[in-house]
């Protein structure tokens, strides 16, 4: 498996655009992602009990395992707007779809931005109006984006069964990150031969410990979702679970869902620092997984990174409310190379490399439990003044 320079558009057969139709002030914010041929897909939405109405449209969309195109905007999440904004979706879709000459049950929608505001369609009529085939597939990685400061794109290929196959993604999300099944706005593509099903099982797999496993700020977004398409135009057999095929082609799905979502917590509103808590020894993965997240979402370890504090006492209490089973008496604590706490009492270390390691745009957080062999690792950031002033004049 070898990590190449690309775009979402990538695998073969695949095409996106981006431009700047006026929903935002300057920045792009209307694309579209698009196959030759209809592709098998699979997808994962958000858990909040209040959706915005391109998930509702999209759920729907997926129901038959197959899509060729999906039309997003920035700037309006098209979220909380009734009967109207189902109606502004499924616009979307068949404007693109007549623009693509393509089946419209066959084109998603996604939206992220404010929440409450309808979807001026007319200026979204002439941005879909503006878009091309033979498009910016930089741009439509920066139309996706609100309040992110950078493109987050990943892109892989390997052979599998003699055929060179490459995955590519994409994601938005910078804020209200604390997803429970998907994660702001995320989009794989692969030339690979693979069916709706298997996709679906490897994607909802693969995101319990990739995009489940971040937080930024511990709210659940009303339009998250991501979704992958599979075209096969890479021609290799089609991909079934338990073949070595299906492991190259996991791995490579594995390895562009975890790079964007470390990208998605390192670019968190305001952050400074990356924070990456890693727990090994727990009673499963599952419980490794929970103490991770735990400890990355607390504010007050994300306060004391930001300010350089090597406050271990956060951590542990942070490990102890995380509703994981576990048995504190063999527990210890790292912060980078050194060990703060271990057999029930604090551990000296050197306060020069501890001061080193918290300069650093990446910090690290080992939690060693003796309750088994689970393994599970968390990404966040840290919480900043400048979070507080972004989000505080975001409407405004």
């Amino acid at each position: 498996m070898q990590k190449i320079n690309g775009t979402i558009a990538a695998p073969k057969g695949f095409h996106a655009d981006g431009i700047h139709c006026g929903l935002k002030k300057k920045k792009k914010d209307i694309g579209w992602l698009y196959s030759e041929v209809p592709a098998q897909a699979a997808g994962v939405f958000t858990t909040n009990k209040v959706k915005a109405a391109p998930v509702y449209y999209t759920k729907a969309a997926l129901a038959d395992g197959q899509l060729q195109a999906i039309i997003v905007n920035s700037g309006n999440a098209n979220a909380c707007t009734g009967e109207q904004g189902m109606k502004d979706a499924q616009l979307m879709t068949e404007l693109t779809a007549t623009a693509l000459a393509i089946d419209p049950q066959l084109v998603a929608v996604a939206s992220t931005g404010i929440i409450g505001q309808l979807l001026p369609m007319e200026t979204v009529t002439e941005g879909i109006a503006q878009l091309h085939k033979a498009g910016d597939a930089k741009g439509f990685q920066q139309a996706i984006l609100t309040t992110d400061t950078c493109e987050k794109v990943s892109v892989y290929e390997d052979l599998i069964a003699e055929q060179t196959v490459t995955v590519a993604g994409c994601s938005k999300g910078s804020g209200m990150i604390h997803p429970n099944m998907a994660t702001m706005l995320g989009f794989v593509t692969t030339d690979a031969a693979i069916s709706a099903a298997t996709l679906q099982q490897l994607l909802a797999e693969l995101t319990e410990t990739t995009f489940n496993q971040i937080t930024v700020d511990g709210d659940t977004s009303t339009n998250d979702m991501v979704l992958v398409l599979a075209n096969g135009l890479a021609e290799n057999p089609p991909i079934a679970a338990g073949t070595a095929a299906y492991e190259v082609f996991k791995q490579m799905l594995a390895a562009v869902m975890t790079d964007l979502a470390k990208a998605i917590a390192k670019d968190g509103e305001g952050a400074t620092k990356l924070i990456q808590v890693t727990t090994s020894g727990a009673k499963d993965d599952l419980n490794a997984r929970m103490i991770s997240k735990t400890v990355v979402g607390s504010p007050l370890v994300k306060t004391a990174i930001f300010g350089k504090d090597p406050n271990w006492g956060r951590i542990l209490c942070a490990v102890g409310y995380s509703e994981a089973e576990l048995d504190l008496a063999g527990l210890t604590i790292k912060i980078g190379e050194s060990t703060v706490y271990g057999e029930g009492m604090p551990q000296d270390y050197d306060e020069s490399v501890m001061a080193a390691a918290l300069e650093q745009p990446e910090i690290f957080i080992d939690v060693r439990l003796e309750d088994g062999a689970g393994v599970g690792t968390a990404w966040g950031c840290d919480l900043t003044y400048d979070y507080v002033k972004i989000n505080a004049l975001y409407h405004t």
